[in-house]
């Protein structure tokens, strides 16, 4: 009875704990927002970060702003603080309805280093970020006179010291905010010498007729504009056309060439019986011999499982509208919440198959399993969160968020592996080999060069890249800049185009290989379906150099490690795919001839 209750506990405080995780996913209530004439409406300045590093980023007051007497850090959930975000009380006052005209803010003397550190953030294009009534607000602090010098050391460096709020209401809602920066108020930072300045503000209210479930839109709309749609449809229309072109090839050519081989094997089979046997019939009786490292493949199939149910769960939230516009955190929440809710499918995948080829440790199969995806991740994020807080960087996660990951990964994350293991266990699913495996295995013929590992990953990997390519840029536009990214319907279609083309191109590639009597399927069709995280990963390093402004130590070492995350994470899934439809595929043509 005792250990019992103590596990009902510990389930309950992992489902309080996930259900108050949860909860940043729900829209706000319209009630939450509807203000009096003269309310305080909650400003919070957020941070400020070089405009072509999105993730260095720093606290809005670690520049030597003006803080308000009163200074207060709002309370935050998990996803914003992965996010980066420290949302602390800002210096301005945006009563409701309540216009002001350069209301000072404080009048200071910044010393020389203040002046230095402003400086550097005004070269290095620096803006700012806040959060009025959960409105984003964006602004450059200051700018770089770059007119008629050709020479960097007679350039001339300003810092905006007024800035107009323009504010947008219907009846007691806010509906919009824009900031503006006056071009003419402005501190000279070019010299080494302490400088007076006053920060200063004005106040406009202006009425609408959006209503406030609509206020959102304007943020949206961005990438829904038409010429944005028909790039993104053209990428569709590209994509279909690959999918129907190797369709097309997969039908017209295999379902020929396997009639002809069911044909000639069957005719064969009526023949004498000493002809010798060729082509992939050949090899029936090793064609479903158990790979080598049998544990390894199994934990990397639980793994890629788990992450194609994360990805289909995270479609479906972002398909009913959880992930509009700047819900902060909202897709870290989602994917530290689910990726813990699903490791009961990795576990369960991996240990029933491993049991299937007749593995006997399953314990340390779960545990490798655990550790697959996991292991690199967690190594990636000690040193990159290292990084992040050598440099002051609000990319460093607080002590108190590394414990509540650990408590899910411990309460959570764990049990569920285990007890998805336990289930695999007992399962007592059998392989279904059409064919008996001989004693010992036949020798591989000599194959020519372009049949080996790598040029066949070249070739599987180039085709389903080719049909994703254009839609990545506006991914990695959105996730590594600023562009908002909200078409998911498109990006979805894209997805299933990606599946489907891994899947085909996987089995051709397959029954290539053991026409050619090679009978060591297993690894490959793994291998050349999770190919195409590796033609990501090389389209960063193109959109680094190419497409990017990025640049430092600490943006390039979290661009490519994080980057290198998630395409291992593609890798694992789409190396997933790829064994399960070629293994569908052999058993098929095996199960349609007879075997001795």
């Amino acid at each position: 009875m005792a250990s019992s209750s103590k596990s009902s506990i510990v389930a309950m405080a992992a489902s309080l704990l996930l259900i108050s995780l949860m909860a940043p996913l729900v829209r706000s209530d319209a009630s939450d927002h509807r203000y009096k004439p003269g309310d305080a409406v909650p400003l919070y300045a957020n941070k400020v970060g070089p405009f072509h590093n999105p993730s260095e980023t720093y606290r809005y007051f670690d520049l030597p702003f003006c803080p308000p007497p009163d200074l207060k850090e709002k309370k935050e959930a998990l996803g914003e603080v992965l996010n980066g975000d420290r949302l602390v009380s800002a210096p301005y006052k945006l009563d409701f309805l309540v216009e002001r005209e350069s209301e000072q803010v404080c009048k200071k003397t910044l010393s020389r280093e203040h002046v230095e550190q402003f400086r550097k953030a005004v070269a290095k294009d620096y803006y700012f970020q806040m959060y009025y009534d959960d409105l984003p607000i964006w602004g450059f602090i200051g700018k770089v006179d770059k007119e008629g010098k050709a020479d960097p050391s007679e350039y001339k460096y300003y810092l905006y010291k007024l800035i107009h709020f323009d504010v947008l209401y219907n009846k007691d809602y806010v509906i919009e905010i824009n900031v503006r920066t006056d071009p003419n108020a402005l501190v000279d930072l070019t010299e080494d010498k302490p400088v007076e300045a006053e920060f200063m503000y004005t106040v406009k209210w202006k009425e609408t007729i959006i209503p406030f479930d609509k206020r959102m839109d304007k943020y949206s709309q961005t990438s829904s504009l038409p010429h944005h749609l028909e790039i993104h449809w053209f990428s569709i229309i590209n994509s279909c056309v690959t999918v129907l072109l190797l369709t097309g090839f997969l039908a017209t050519i295999l379902m020929r060439v396997l009639k002809n081989d069911f044909v000639k094997y069957a005719h064969d089979e009526e023949a004498a019986d000493d002809q010798e046997e060729t082509g992939w019939k050949y090899i029936h009786g090793d064609v479903f011999r158990y790979p080598k490292n049998k544990s390894l493949f199994a934990a990397a199939l639980g793994s890629g499982t788990q992450l194609f149910a994360l990805t289909i769960f995270i479609f479906i939230l972002a398909l009913v509208g959880v992930f509009y516009p700047y819900n902060r955190g909202a897709l870290f929440t989602a994917l530290v919440v689910i990726y813990a809710l699903t490791s009961g499918i990795a576990g369960y995948t991996a240990t029933s198959f491993y049991c299937q080829l007749e593995g006997s440790n399953w314990v340390r199969n779960l545990l490798l399993t655990g550790c697959l995806f996991c292991g690199p991740l967690f190594l990636t994020f000690c040193f990159l969160n290292t990084v992040a807080i050598v440099y002051t960087a609000t990319a460093a996660l607080p002590f108190g968020t590394i414990v509540v990951i650990v408590l899910i990964w411990g309460l959570v994350t764990s049990p569920l592996l285990v007890l998805g293991g336990i289930a695999g266990k007992n399962s007592k699913f059998e392989f279904q080999a059409p064919c008996r495996t001989t004693k010992y295995p036949r020798e591989i013929p000599p194959l020519p060069w372009y049949r080996g590992t790598l040029p066949q990953m070249a070739m599987a990997g180039f085709l389903p890249f080719s049909a994703i390519y254009i839609e990545l840029y506006y991914i990695f536009a959105s996730v590594w800049g600023h562009r908002i990214y909200t078409i998911y319907s498109i990006l979805f279609i894209v997805f299933i185009i990606l599946l489907i083309v891994t899947a085909f191109i996987t089995v051709a590639l397959t029954y290539f290989q053991l026409a050619a009597e090679d009978h060591e399927w297993w690894w490959r069709s793994f291998l050349c379906g999770g190919s195409t995280g590796l033609f990501i990963y090389g389209y960063c390093l193109y959109y680094y150099c190419a497409r990017s402004d990025m640049s430092g130590f600490m943006q390039t070492s979290f661009f490519f490690g994080y980057m290198a995350c998630i395409c291992y994470g593609f890798f694992l899934m789409l190396g997933t795919v790829g064994f399960r439809a070629s293994l569908l595929f052999v058993r098929h043509i095996y199960r349609s001839i007879k075997c001795e």
